[in-house]
């Protein structure tokens, strides 16, 4: 009996040593001549074998921590399925290139800088098969507009309570000090929303999943976002659940989200 416990005992340690590595680390960007604060999150079968990575984009009033905070057994979900969790600050620049403002690009950041680094120092499939990106909120338009705008580097894209179309808010979240007064700039508010890049898509483009609560004040966006996916023709997933605009919310959705990306992975034969 002695002999068992201290078995189960090692193994139990062994378990919890062998945790996925979590680092901040510090990402050029050449583009805006600075270094972006980033959490990385890399199961250990990363030391052995290439895995495929989910880019995770916070919303608006956070920052590179949120993602980890939001959902603290990320390590954990790492380790399970082979991912590699890429979680970039985006500041509050709803992850455009912005049109007034030549020091806030982050549409070149999350699309190329960031996944030069991370596919040049970590062990990643480096192709669009393996590679995801989603986002809550502000993250959740800016993962829209960066996959839908490359999809040549990403493959599946998501969004859970997703500001997919943000001219409703012509007032709201700084998008204005991005874009310019709504009222005096309705072409370049037209041309920044992800609901706009719709008709441009085809079909099998991206794998897509959007979800969003039915007590959320992006609700009625995501609704319309999903019926111009419909009239266009392009297949994906769209979810409605009970919950808010609240970090309980997203704590539940990602894990329907991981799970779509993971099935992704694998029908494209990415076994994790």
């Amino acid at each position: 009996m002695r002999r068992l416990i201290i078995a189960l005992t090692a193994l139990f340690v062994m378990s919890y040593v062998q945790a996925a590595q979590v680092d901040t680390v510090l990402v050029n960007s050449r583009s805006m001549q600075k270094d972006i604060k980033t959490v990385v999150i890399i199961p250990d079968v990363a030391a052995e074998k290439p895995c495929p990575v989910i880019y995770l984009l916070h919303g608006h009033g956070n920052d590179y921590s949120g993602w980890i905070r939001v959902k603290p057994n990320l390590p954990q979900i790492a380790d399970e399925k082979g991912i590699i969790f890429i979680c970039p600050d985006g500041e509050r620049s709803w992850y455009w290139d912005s049109p007034l403002n030549k020091n806030v690009r982050y549409e070149t950041f999350i699309s190329s800088e960031l996944i030069a680094y991370v596919d040049s120092h970590y062990k990643t499939i480096a192709r669009r098969e393996g590679r995801a990106i989603t986002g809550l909120s502000m993250g959740g338009h800016g993962a829209m507009w960066n996959a839908i705008r490359h999809s040549d580097v990403f493959g599946a894209a998501g969004s859970t309570s997703g500001g997919v179309d943000i001219r409703p808010f012509p007032k709201n979240w700084d998008m204005s000090k991005q874009l310019g007064e709504e009222a005096e700039n309705q072409s370049v508010w037209d041309a920044h929303t992800v609901i706009n890049l719709v008709p441009s898509m085809k079909k099998g483009q991206l794998a897509m999943i959007i979800d969003c609560g039915y007590g959320d004040f992006f609700l009625e966006v995501n609704k319309n976002f999903h019926e111009a996916l419909l009239k266009q023709g392009i297949d994906h997933d769209f979810l409605l659940r009970p919950g808010e605009h609240n970090s309980t919310y997203w704590n539940n959705s990602i894990d329907y989200q991981i799970l779509f990306f993971q099935k992704y992975f694998q029908k494209n034969g990415i076994n994790q």
